[in-house]
């Protein structure tokens, strides 16, 4: 199970950092990070899809804003 997991979240990554023609902000990179860390997070608590998509955006959200430039 935790080498499904492994897989999925290098792909994601992968798949997420390929789609970038040029190279990433800070907040495209905390939402990919985010995304990815949470999604695994979601799947191992509620050990379905629900979980692992929800923790996913919930991830997304908190990568994106923690990458924020503050001013």
């Amino acid at each position: 199970m935790r080498t499904k997991i492994l897989i999925s979240a290098a792909a994601a990554t992968l798949i997420a950092l390929t789609g970038c023609g040029t190279n990433p902000t800070r907040e495209q990179i905390g939402t990919a990070t985010g995304a990815v860390v949470g999604g695994v997070v979601g799947n191992a608590l509620f050990d379905n899809t629900v979980g692992t998509v929800g923790g996913a955006a919930a991830g997304a959200v908190i990568g994106h804003e923690v990458s924020k430039k503050r001013r």
